[in-house]
C-alpha cells in the first residue's frame, strides 16, 4: 500500500481513485428511481434511508430491485476500474465508493448503510466471496427475519472468507468495509437489543430498519 504522506508523483492515483470512487458511490439511485416514479422523496418513508430496504417500504418491489442493482453495481464498477490500474488503486476506488454511498455530499452526506454498495465490492474482487456473502445474508434473514442482523453478519464474516479466498490485503480492507457498516447499523443494534427492530416484511407498514 502507498504512504498517503509520500511524494504526490507518486499518490497521485491513489487520491484520484478515492475521489473517482466517491463520485460513483454518491449517485442516490434509491432517491433518484423513487422521484422518477413519483413516489415522492424516499427519505420521508419508513427509516428514511436510501437504500433498498426502504425504497421496498413504498410497495415498489421492481424499484427496491432496481436499486439494489444499481447501488450493487457501484462497488463491481469502482472495483472493476480500478483493477485496471492495479489491486491497490481497486482499493482506495473500493473505499471511495463504500464511503460516497454513506456519507454522499449531494445530500447533506445522509446517505445509506452501505450493504448492496459493499456486497458489489466483493463481487468486484471475487465472485464467489460475493456469492458466499449473498448466501449468508438470505440463511441469516430466513432463520432470524431481521435484515440489519443478516447483514452484519454478512460484512463480519467478509474479512474472515476474503483471507481464504483473496488475501490478506483484501481480507484487511474488507474488516474496514464492516465496521462502516457496523457504524452505520448503530440505530438498529439498539433497536435489537430493545426488541423493537422491525423484522422483514413486505407490507408498507414494516417498522424502520
Amino acid at each position: 500500500m502507498p504512504d498517503p504522506l509520500g511524494s504526490f508523483d507518486y499518490t497521485w492515483p491513489f487520491y484520484l481513485s478515492v475521489i473517482l470512487g466517491y463520485i460513483v458511490g454518491s449517485i442516490p439511485f434509491g432517491l433518484i428511481l423513487v422521484r422518477l416514479a413519483g413516489q415522492g422523496d424516499i427519505r420521508s418513508v419508513g427509516s428514511g434511508n436510501i437504500g433498498a430496504t426502504n425504497v421496498l417500504r413504498t410497495g415498489r418491489k421492481s424499484l427496491a430491485g432496481a436499486t439494489l442493482i444499481l447501488d450493487g453495481g457501484k462497488g463491481v464498477l469502482a472495483v472493476i476500474l480500478g483493477l485496471q490500474y492495479g489491486p491497490d488503486i481497486a482499493i482506495f476506488a473500493a473505499g471511495g465508493a463504500m464511503v460516497g454511498h454513506c456519507f454522499p455530499v449531494w445530500l447533506g452526506f445522509k446517505g445509506g448503510k452501505g450493504v448492496a454498495t459493499g456486497i458489489g465490492v466483493f463481487i468486484g474482487f471475487s465472485v464467489l466471496l460475493g456469492l458466499a456473502s449473498v448466501v449468508i445474508w438470505l440463511v441469516v434473514a430466513a432463520v432470524f427475519r431481521y435484515s440489519s442482523l443478516a447483514a452484519m453478519i454478512t460484512f463480519i464474516s467478509a474479512p474472515i472468507l476474503g483471507m481464504f479466498l483473496i488475501d490478506q490485503q483484501r481480507a484487511e480492507f474488507f474488516g474496514v468495509v464492516a465496521m462502516l457498516v457496523v457504524l452505520r447499523h448503530h440505530q438498529n443494534i439498539l433497536r435489537l437489543l430493545r426488541g423493537e427492530e422491525g423484522k422483514i416484511s413486505f407490507s408498507k407498514s414494516q417498522k424502520n430498519s
